[in-house]
């Protein structure tokens, strides 16, 4: 995936995209390889996407980074980062892959799954 669009919508917005990218489909039209991922009330998005995990994601995008790199270079808390990257792989922004750490047993790495994210919100 090259891009993912995060935005706030409503329920017909959705459903009014959909019918333009299904009409798209039957006329076979190519699609970008992109995703968009929808909130309805603004407020919802930006309490899931905070400022600390904002700054996550920006760590994650460009290269993948263990939990331990991500502590140190973002000045938190172990099970802080945790929590968010349980949040952020759950709503499908990141994924984890347990890698072998030579002597050290196996650690989580994370990435971004897209290079790029789109955050777009409209209020009112």
């Amino acid at each position: 995936m090259t891009k993912m669009i995060i935005r706030t919508d409503t329920v017909e917005g959705f459903f009014d995209r959909a019918k333009k990218s299904a009409q798209k489909s039957d006329r076979g039209g190519s699609f970008k390889k992109s995703a968009t991922f929808s909130f309805e009330d603004p407020q919802e998005m930006f309490m899931v996407l905070s400022e600390a995990r904002r700054r996550l994601m920006l760590e994650v995008m460009n290269e993948p980074k263990t939990i331990t790199q991500l502590t140190h270079k973002l000045h938190r808390d172990r099970s802080a980062i945790n929590k968010d990257i349980g949040l952020l792989e759950k709503i499908g922004l990141l994924v984890t892959q347990k890698i072998s750490n030579p002597g050290h047993g196996i650690e989580k790495r994370v990435q971004a799954v897209a290079p790029k994210i789109e955050m777009i919100a409209t209020l009112g």
